[in-house]
């Protein structure tokens, strides 16, 4: 998501070097600095204040219920989070889950999506790498993001459900200042579609 983020905000005029030993560049023709932060960092940085906006997947917001705005999709980094398992399984659609384990790095997505299913599993969560969970016998299905689905067909996985559709997205802290309110009427108003 790095480098579409870049290209994101170069194409709205903005002029900085990232540089990947500082964690913030100083933008030359606007008063505002970038901060490259770790994507699951971002909706806390912003949701607290500390930066005005934030670029990150819809996935990471809604995965932590985060009190930001998404002010717009933009159209990028598009994946989908999907409850997988092995081809090989008997499992052929998500009410088999019923009374299964399933190894998840969205362990409140699934949660919630589980819930609206009316369906009772054991959620294992992992930081990464969940991918391989079924093939080593810890768990009968993952939940996980997928962009092509390469990945899953590497570790013999097949997909049974689709918990949500995801894709890069602009997010706005609760706390603006006058000076951030500028900055994004200059920067974004023009090229702006408010989500609904």
């Amino acid at each position: 998501m790095a480098d579409k983020s870049l290209e994101y905000l170069y194409s709205l005029g903005l002029k900085f070097i990232p540089n990947g030993r500082n964690c913030i560049a100083k933008c030359d023709n606007y008063n505002l600095d970038i901060l490259f932060l770790r994507d699951d960092d971002i909706p806390k940085y912003v949701e607290r204040g500390v930066a005005d906006f934030g670029i990150v997947g819809e996935n990471v917001v809604l995965e932590q219920n985060s009190r930001v705005k998404i002010l717009k999709k933009l159209g990028f980094c598009f994946c989908s989070l999907v409850i997988a398992v092995l081809e090989t399984s008997r499992i052929d659609r998500i009410y088999d889950l019923e009374g299964r384990r399933i190894a998840t790095s969205y362990p409140e997505l699934l949660k919630a999506f589980l819930e609206e299913k009316r369906i009772t599993a054991e959620i294992l969560t992992l930081e990464g790498s969940v991918e391989i969970v079924p093939s080593l016998d810890l768990a009968d299905g993952i939940c996980d993001l997928a962009q092509t689905g390469k990945t899953l067909k590497d570790n013999n996985l097949k997909s049974i459900a689709t918990i949500l559709d995801s894709q890069a997205v602009l997010i706005q802290s609760p706390f603006l200042t006058n000076r951030s309110i500028k900055t994004f009427e200059m920067l974004f108003s023009n090229n702006l579609m408010p989500v609904l």
